[in-house]
């Protein structure tokens, strides 16, 4: 069942997004060859509660960790190591925080020292097909308006939308009805609504949309070992249109200062 949220809810929640999205800003500072995931993570923690606000990943399905952190090849539900980023590396952080109640919860990939193009090709298009996607998400459209976006644009450029790992609804419980498919066909799916809070998040493979699980019951990744992206967004319909709660600006200041 479908929760759609209040004015008041909605605010909360972009409290919570925001403790994400600055925690991310935070990292972004810190990422860069020779420095190892588990002390990221560390960091994340230490701000989060800073906060007033408790990770949102740590103990949820028994994730041993604050943060996702799905390097190179693989996708997404990777947990923090102390195996140090190396130059060339990709590295997705996905990160959530519970404040007030709420969830909030988005991801972004991000280059460790100098990167080939064909890889940042990868993240710019991923990004890109993010935004379209959530260009999809008004008052009146259907759930696979949102997927046929994102579908279409990184499918042009050569790459595979990965089919079973799906964005969803968000809000005092983490994933919520809807799934969010990144692919989709226009007009089909439930009809998006007033007070809707989604977490839409492309995950995007530069070779074959197949995947598969590691041994460690936790991490997914890429069938034929090429890089992946994925990127995500807290979005809600806030007067029919689409209000995104979470930002990437902290990200984008902090790797500004480090060019």
């Amino acid at each position: 069942m479908i929760k759609y949220k209040t004015r008041e809810e909605i605010e909360l929640m972009r409290e919570s997004a925001q403790i994400v999205s600055r925690t991310l800003g935070i990292l972004a500072a810190e990422i860069k060859p020779g420095v190892t995931p588990l002390a990221l993570d560390k960091m994340a923690e230490e701000y989060i509660r800073s906060q007033g606000a408790v990770p949102g990943f740590l103990g949820l399905y028994d994730f041993p960790n604050t943060l996702c952190m799905s390097r190179n090849e693989h996708v997404v539900h990777g947990y923090p190591t102390d195996e140090p980023l190396r130059d060339g590396d990709i590295i997705s952080v996905d990160c959530g925080a519970i404040k007030n109640g709420f969830y909030g919860d988005h991801a972004y990939t991000f280059e460790v020292g100098e990167v080939a193009p064909e890889i940042k090709r990868l993240l710019q298009v991923t990004k890109e097909s993010l935004y379209l996607g959530i260009e999809q998400c008004r008052a009146g459209n259907r759930i696979e308006d949102i997927g046929f976006a994102i579908q279409q644009h990184c499918e042009k450029n050569g790459y595979g939308v990965v089919r079973e790992l799906v964005g969803h609804g968000i809000g005092r419980v983490m994933h919520e009805d809807p799934q969010v498919p990144n692919y989709g066909r226009r007009g089909r799916g439930k009809k998006i609504k007033e007070g809707l809070v989604l977490a839409i998040e492309p995950m995007v493979n530069l070779g074959t949309f197949d995947i598969r699980q590691l041994k460690d019951g936790w991490s997914i990744v890429t069938a034929d070992g090429k890089p992946s992206a994925h990127f995500e967004h807290n979005v809600a319909v806030v007067d029919g249109k689409p209000e995104i709660l979470s930002t990437f600006d902290y990200i984008y200041e902090a790797l500004s200062k480090k060019d």
